[in-house]
């Protein structure tokens, strides 16, 4: 929705003033009839969004991304008057004169179902601490449910290696993700390789973002775990811009229902002195990173207490070949995983599906899925409650690849 005339801008001016927060906003010229004319595709300020990240029962990430440099911010409420506002801050300058926009909203009340909507006013100029403002953008009311403190269960929707061919989101979702008209997921992984390559931020909005807006994001948010394509190209080092995680970094854990979920980035699969990385690359160092953290991680009560622990990685430090990125997870990981009481892996990489039971290196069952191709394709379905965890693989045709029931540990 586009305000455009003399009224809609009176009353944004007059909410935002009420707000407290925008007063300082100079007048700026009404859009004439002819203005207004011109092609919407040209002017539209908000672009891709907005999609949820980082949600649990006390905050959750809204983020979506503007044509122009903009401020923005997201009214929210729990009916249609959304009375309340928040916007990114840091260093105490509010974010502004951007065009990916990263907006958390916390504390949130657990347990209830939260309505919002995303606005973006253009900056026309800036001179020294003076501000031009455009007219306000504002996106349509989303509703997203806020997990109760004790959420008893949950269910999740995984992805991997679908490799740029973006119609494999709803392909798949549509059809193994709802049980008759009911959405069956509260949470969708992408567990590496959305891309071949991350050649320009084009690609990360029309290739990914914008496909799982179009299906779920707006209300469910999508969990991105990075693949080694991703680290890929001329736009890799801009991937962490588009996503909000609880430690800032790739890797972390997070909870959702019963469910401890530990997320480790794998990096490349080559050593990093390959002439493919141009002298660019330190996945050796940045895996010695993660053994660090991930050794202080696994101590912690609540990991320890959790019911169910379930480890998300890219490539699986075991039967995915003997690349040095396989061997050097395996080398940096291995011990610790084994230590840590893990119930299942799911990873991908191999692009051939397969499940392994546990054996003399590695204690907890591993679903590696499968690869971009039609007939190849899996989507990995996790449901827990207090009683089991199932993960369910099930391959692009319908056919049940392999299903693992497992209880609590006593």
């Amino acid at each position: 929705m586009k305000n455009s005339t003399r009224q809609d801008r009176r009353d944004f001016l007059d909410k935002i003033t009420k707000l407290g927060m925008l007063s300082f906003l100079p007048a700026s010229p009404l859009l004439s009839s002819k203005e207004v004319a011109i092609s919407a595709k040209s002017n539209k300020l908000l672009e891709v969004g907005p999609y949820l990240q980082n949600l649990s029962s006390e905050g959750i990430t809204v983020m979506w991304t503007t044509t122009r440099n903009s401020f923005s911010w997201v009214e929210y409420g729990q009916s249609a008057f959304l009375h309340k506002k928040a916007f990114e801050y840091v260093g105490g300058l509010i974010q502004a004169n951007n065009r990916i926009h990263r907006v958390r909203i916390q504390p949130l009340e657990p347990g209830v179902r939260l309505k919002y909507r995303i606005v973006s006013v253009e900056i026309l100029d800036v001179k020294g601490s003076q501000y031009e403002f455009g007219e306000p953008e504002i996106g349509p009311i989303h509703e997203v449910a806020v997990p109760p403190k004790d959420e008893k269960s949950v269910r999740v929707a995984i992805f991997n290696d679908h490799h740029e061919i973006e119609s494999t989101i709803p392909e798949l979702l549509y059809r193994f993700g709802y049980q008759g008209n009911h959405q069956d997921f509260d949470v969708v992984v992408f567990n590496g390789d959305v891309f071949n390559n991350t050649n320009s931020e084009t690609q990360i909005k029309d290739q990914f973002i914008t496909p799982c807006v179009n299906v779920f994001a707006s209300h469910t948010p999508l969990v991105f775990v990075q693949g080694n394509h991703e680290v890929r190209g001329a736009a890799a080092r801009m991937l962490p811009q588009y996503f909000d995680f609880p430690t800032g970094k790739f890797y972390h854990t997070f909870d959702r229902g019963p469910v401890k979920f530990l997320v480790l980035d794998a990096g490349e699969d080559k050593a990093d002195e390959n002439w493919e990385y141009g002298g660019l690359a330190a996945f050796d160092r940045y895996r010695a990173e993660q053994r660090a953290w991930l050794e202080a991680e696994i101590q912690k009560d609540s990991f320890k207490n959790a019911k169910y622990r379930v480890l998300l990685i890219h490539i699986s430090p075991w039967h995915s070949g003997t690349w040095h990125g396989t061997l050097h997870c395996r080398e940096m990981f291995g011990d610790l995983l084994n230590q840590a009481d893990i119930d299942v892996q799911i990873s991908g990489h191999t692009h051939r599906y397969k499940y392994h039971e546990p054996d003399e290196d590695h204690n907890f069952p591993i679903f590696i899925g499968g690869g971009p191709q039609k007939g190849r394709r899996t989507l990995i379905k996790l449901h827990a409650n207090q009683k089991q965890l199932k993960v369910k693989m099930l391959a692009d045709s319908g056919a049940l690849v392999k299903e693992k029931i497992i209880t609590p540990k006593a």
